[in-house]
C-alpha cells in the first residue's frame, strides 16, 4: 500500500498574496518533493475578473477552497475570516498551513490553526517598519509569533525575529519568492508600448526625453487623508512637467480622489491614469521607466531586482534592505524632497543597487526543501510510533 505525502494548505486573501504563493505552490508540488497542495482564496480581495487575470498570468491553480469573505472593515474582516476557515481547517486537516505576507488574511489563518495544533509556515517573515501605525505591521508581528517555519528574505529580519523572542531554529533565509516569480515571467511581461496605447498620446510618454515614470497610491495613511492625498497628487502634476507618468490607480484611490474633489488634478495629458493592471503589465511598465514612485512593499522589492530606481511616498518601509542594498530612497510625503528626489534621478543620479542575497529566483524551492524534509520526518515518526 503507496504512502501519500504530507498534505499543505495554502492561502491567499490579496493581490499581492498572488505573486508570492504562485512559485511556492509550484516548488511544493513538484519533484523532487511532491506534497499534496491545496489552496485557499479567503476572498479578501474579491475583484473577479482581476483575480482570475492574475491567477491565469501566474499559473496559479484555481483556488480548491473560497470563502468570499469579500470588502469588510479590519476587524470584521480577520473575524469572518476565522470564523469561515474554522470548519474548512477542520475538514481538510493538513499536515501545516503556509501563509505569505501581511495581509488579514494571513493572520487570520495563522491564529485558527495555531489554535488547532496545525503547525503554520510564514513565507516573508521578520519584515518590520516598526510602524504600529500600519495594519500590516500588527499583522507581521502577530503571524510571526505563531509560525513554527519563519522564512526570510533577507539576513536582517533573523535580527528582529530574535529580539522578538523566536527560537532561532525556527527561521530560515530563503531569499524571497517574489523575485521569483518576476525573473520567472519577465520574459513575458507585456511591452509597456502596448500598454502606454491607452494615452491620448502613447508618444509623449515613449519619446519623453526622460521616458516616463510610475506612481501607485493605496496605503491609506497617503489616500484617506486629503491634505496628503492633494499634496502627493500635486507633486505628481508637477513631476510629470519633466517626467510623463502612468498611474494605475486603486479603486478604493480613485474613489478618495474623486470624494476630496482632486480629480481635476489626473486631467493633463502628461499623467497617464489607468485601472489596476495584471501582474506582466505591471512587470513591462516597470522594466521600462525611468523610475517608480510608490507606496508598496512588493514594487520596493521588484524595482530593486530590475535594478530601476525608486522614490517611496511612506516615511519608513518594512525592507529596509532595498534602501541600503537596492535602489530604493524613501521620502516620505513631503512635496520638496519628492521632487528634489526626482529631479536628482533625471539628472543622472539615483541608486544603481544591486541585487540582495539569494533573489535568484530559487527561494520557493529551499521553502519546499525545508518544508518536505520536516513534515516528512514528522510522518515517518508518526508511523514508527503507531506501529510500536
Amino acid at each position: 500500500m503507496s504512502v501519500q505525502p504530507p498534505s499543505v494548505l495554502c492561502v491567499v486573501g490579496a493581490r499581492p498574496n498572488f505573486m508570492k504563493i504562485a512559485p511556492v505552490i509550484a516548488a511544493l508540488r513538484a519533484a523532487p518533493f511532491n506534497l499534496r497542495v491545496r489552496l485557499l482564496h479567503t476572498g479578501q480581495h474579491y475583484d473577479v475578473a482581476m483575480n482570475e487575470r492574475f491567477f491565469e498570468q501566474l499559473g496559479i491553480p484555481n483556488p480548491d477552497i473560497n470563502l468570499e469573505v469579500g470588502s469588510l472593515s479590519h476587524a470584521a474582516q480577520t473575524a469572518e475570516i476565522m470564523r469561515r476557515f474554522e470548519p474548512v481547517l477542520d475538514q481538510e486537516q493538513p499536515a501545516a498551513l503556509v501563509v505569505v505576507g501581511d495581509v488579514n488574511s494571513t493572520i487570520a489563518c495563522a491564529l485558527v490553526a495555531a489554535k488547532k495544533g496545525v503547525r503554520v509556515a510564514h513565507v516573508e517573515a521578520g519584515l518590520r517598519s516598526y510602524d504600529r501605525g500600519m495594519p500590516e505591521e500588527v499583522n507581521r508581528v502577530l503571524t510571526d509569533q505563531l509560525s513554527d517555519w519563519l522564512f526570510t528574505t533577507e539576513r536582517e529580519a533573523r535580527d528582529n525575529l530574535v529580539r522578538e523572542g523566536i527560537a532561532e531554529d525556527k527561521i530560515h533565509f530563503v531569499g524571497n519568492v517574489m523575485i521569483d516569480t518576476l525573473l520567472g515571467h519577465r520574459d513575458r511581461a507585456v511591452p509597456a508600448a502596448r500598454t502606454l496605447a491607452a494615452a491620448a498620446d502613447p508618444a509623449l510618454f515613449l519619446d519623453a526625453p526622460h521616458g516616463f515614470g510610475v506612481l501607485t497610491l493605496h496605503r491609506p495613511s497617503n489616500v484617506d487623508d486629503p491634505a496628503v492625498l492633494k499634496r502627493l497628487l500635486l507633486s505628481a502634476q508637477k513631476i510629470s512637467a519633466e517626467l510623463p507618468l502612468v498611474f494605475p490607480a486603486h479603486p478604493r484611490t480613485l474613489g478618495r480622489i474623486q470624494a476630496a474633489g482632486l480629480h481635476d488634478i489626473l486631467e493633463s495629458p502628461r499623467i497617464l491614469c489607468l485601472p489596476p493592471l495584471g501582474y506582466l503589465e505591471m512587470l513591462g511598465l516597470m522594466s521600462a521607466a525611468r523610475l517608480v514612485l510608490t507606496d508598496s512593499g512588493g514594487m520596493q522589492e521588484e524595482t530593486t531586482a530590475l535594478g530601476v530606481p525608486c522614490i517611496t511616498l511612506r516615511e519608513n518601509t518594512e525592507r529596509p534592505i532595498t534602501v541600503t542594498q537596492g535602489t530604493n530612497t524613501v521620502v516620505g510625503t513631503d512635496s520638496a524632497l519628492i521632487e528634489k528626489t526626482v529631479a536628482a534621478v533625471l539628472s543622472g543620479g539615483g541608486k544603481a543597487g544591486r541585487v540582495p542575497e539569494l533573489w535568484d529566483g530559487q527561494a520557493a524551492r529551499r521553502i519546499a526543501a525545508i518544508l518536505h524534509a520536516s513534515l516528512t520526518q514528522d510522518a515517518n515518526l508518526s508511523r514508527t510510533a503507531a506501529r510500536s
